[in-house]
């Protein structure tokens, strides 16, 4: 609550002077700015300010600040004002506003539009604003036709175009479905968990080349490879079935980058049926495929090189790759298995040794109670039995020798 004082018996500087020395340690509380404003200038008046010696002016603008609690440089420009103009009042805040462009009968115009072609989105209806105006002449949609596209929407939140349609119903976000887990798999040293990628042989003339299809498993480097002539439905998914069952043990994760042929509903109704969880690369993760993405620079490419192959060829490769070099890379080549060291920073690093290369089945065989892993009707006499047939240098020089064979079909084609 403001407590008003009525001073008006104060009317020489001798008072005011008097005032100020025994309420000096009085503290008055700040007016109403309307309340202020009017006094100050009742003030002024009373004790003619402008006609004061400079001596006097300064005691009264301390009266001034006392009474009011201004401010020194409040006061001051109040008592520019008063000189100015004779008067201190409040200034009155002048919104600025801009002109409207779009009246109420071109927001109707825009309601009437929208509600004959039920509803079209911003753009299909600026187009048809647009015709309306020019192709048929239509004078009454020239201003409404220049109207941007985001406007369009802007419009259409206010109350008269709501009003102006019999059925109104915002713009819904369409619900997306998705398809896989964005993450990091954490296999926790269990077998299981498939990292997959494409490789393409390169395009000639126009024309698409082979599709190779790289599966590794991210703990024994288990790694099943396939090729395909178009990476469609049809053609991926009976090979993903076909390598997913060539591998000895459950898989429980299969994890792709981003790329459509693998994140689809088809893929995904046949992972589901094979009780297998879907992952997907995390974006900015760039090492989140790495396993996958290495293999094909240090296996795929070494061995088939990067020119192209015609699709037609797929058919042979796939051959290839089901009737010996899967089971040479799996059970005759060494892979690096890296473990982790913490240097002096504290910073985690992956340092290969020697003892640690071995072949994935051997990875496998390494695994705490790896049986528990292994497909029904799967063991590791079985197993064993394939790793001994031949030697690493006789699987080694029979997939040479049926890669020559390969490449000159592909070559006398």
């Amino acid at each position: 609550m403001v407590i008003t004082m009525n001073d008006s018996q104060l009317s020489s500087i001798i008072e005011v002077k008097r005032f100020l020395k025994e309420s000096e340690v009085i503290e008055f509380k700040k007016r109403f700015q309307k309340e202020a404003y009017e006094w100050i200038e009742e003030a002024l008046g009373r004790f003619d300010y402008l006609y004061l010696s400079k001596k006097e002016k300064g005691l009264t603008k301390k009266y001034i600040e006392k009474v009011t609690g201004y401010s020194r440089p409040q006061v001051t420009r109040q008592i520019k004002e008063y000189r100015e103009t004779g008067r201190v009042r409040v200034k009155e805040y002048k919104r600025n506003k801009f002109e409207r462009k779009y009246t109420s009968k071109d927001i109707q115009l825009l309601a009437k539009t929208a509600e004959l072609h039920d509803y079209p989105n911003g753009a299909s209806l600026k187009k048809t604003l647009q015709r309306m105006a020019n192709i048929y002449g239509k004078e009454e949609y020239r201003n409404i036709s220049v109207i941007s596209v985001s406007h369009i929407y802007n419009l259409k939140k206010t109350i008269l175009y709501k009003h102006s349609v019999t059925f109104y119903q915002g713009t819904k976000k369409a619900k997306v479905r998705k398809i896989g887990e964005r993450c990091k798999p954490d296999p926790e040293g269990k077998p299981g968990y498939l990292r997959v990628d494409t490789v393409h042989q390169g395009d000639k003339s126009g024309e698409k080349g082979v599709y190779h299809i790289n599966t590794v498993d991210e703990v024994v480097q288990w790694e099943v490879v396939g090729a395909v002539e178009k990476i469609t439905d049809c053609h991926l998914i009976p090979l993903l079935q076909k390598i997913i069952a060539s591998y000895p043990y459950r898989i429980i994760n299969f994890h792709a980058d981003n790329g459509t042929e693998y994140i689809n509903r088809n893929v995904v109704e046949m992972l589901n049926h094979l009780l297998i969880k879907l992952t997907k690369s995390r974006p900015r993760h760039t090492n989140d495929n790495a396993l996958a993405e290495t293999k094909n620079g240090w296996v795929l490419r070494k061995w088939m090189g990067y020119g192209h192959i015609e699709k037609k060829h797929a058919k042979g490769i796939n051959e290839f790759y089901l009737d010996c070099f899967n089971e040479y890379l799996n059970f005759h080549r060494p892979c690096a298995f890296p473990i982790e060291v913490k240097d002096k920073k504290g910073k985690i690093k992956k340092k290969y040794r020697y003892q640690d290369y071995m072949t994935p089945y051997e990875k496998l065989r390494n695994i705490p109670h790896a049986r528990v892993y292994l497909k029904e009707g799967v063991t590791f006499e079985m197993l064993d039995k394939i790793a001994k047939r031949y030697t690493d240098n006789e699987m080694a020089k029979k997939v040479q020798l049926e890669r020559d064979k390969l490449f000159d079909k592909i070559l006398a084609a």
